[in-house]
């Protein structure tokens, strides 16, 4: 699913997200473009300020999937 409002990065991670539920460290392993996990933080709030992603918590983990 291509969104024209997102960035290249925010795609990247949404495309990431769509097929699995993904802790952050899967996610950053996955996509090519973002390379520092502080980064990839913002992104995914970014994200989630967007209602575009969605996260919990299992077994202190957490998790993030799309919307």
């Amino acid at each position: 699913m291509l969104n024209p409002n997102l960035s290249a990065q925010e795609q990247s991670v949404l495309n990431a997200v769509q097929s699995e539920h993904l802790t952050s460290f899967e996610i950053l392993k996955k996509v090519e473009n973002v390379s520092m996990i502080l980064s990839l933080y913002n992104i995914l709030d970014q994200l989630n300020n967007k209602g575009v992603i969605k996260s919990y918590m299992k077994q202190d983990l957490k998790y993030h999937y799309a919307a």
